[in-house]
């Protein structure tokens, strides 16, 4: 069976939507999910399923929002789709700090036409770039007063959500068995 990445969206951000680690791993592997592990507190699942990634996707939102009452979007992606993205990583020539380096994954690929309004947008000394579903984006200082990270606000981008660089290849690491 394969393994997947499931990624929620805005979880334990100060008070807000609160989950604990154990209790969604608990709740997931009563669900019939397998080998169900997380990586630190903000939401990071890799489980083994048969399901697609878009029916895992609803089916964990569901399950989540049922669960531990907390109505969170679901991003999946399989471990090839996940080592695939680590492989097209466009920014490893420049990044020399992986924390301030973010993957964003959508749900969807955005509009094609938003890739080229974002290829043309000033941000130095920051850089993104939107590669089939995910938006590659290096924060040189730092996140909080990030141009670039305005980009993921869009109204016009599908529903995502941010890793940094440690974090997905830690995932990577952990959906091939060396947690």
């Amino acid at each position: 069976m394969p393994r997947h990445i499931a990624l929620l969206r805005g979880i334990n951000l100060g008070s807000h939507n609160r989950v604990s680690m154990p209790e969604l791993r608990e709740l997931l592997t009563g669900h019939g999910h397998k080998d169900v592990e997380t990586l630190v507190q903000s939401g990071n699942i890799v489980l083994t399923s048969r399901l697609s990634p878009r029916r895992l996707e609803r089916d964990l939102q569901k399950q989540i929002a049922e669960g531990l009452a907390v109505d969170t979007p679901v991003v999946v992606r399989t471990r090839d789709e996940l080592a695939d993205v680590i492989a097209r990583d466009p920014m490893g020539h420049v990044v020399d700090n992986p924390k301030l380096y973010q993957v964003t994954f959508f749900a969807e690929e955005p509009d094609p036409q938003i890739a080229d309004e974002i290829a043309a947008m000033d941000l130095e000394p920051e850089r993104a770039l939107l590669d089939g579903r995910e938006l590659y984006t290096w924060h040189p200082n730092g996140i909080q007063r990030s141009k670039v990270d305005r980009l993921r606000t869009m109204k016009r981008l599908p529903t995502g959500t941010a890793r940094n660089w440690n974090t997905v290849t830690k995932l990577l690491e952990l959906a091939d068995g060396g947690g």
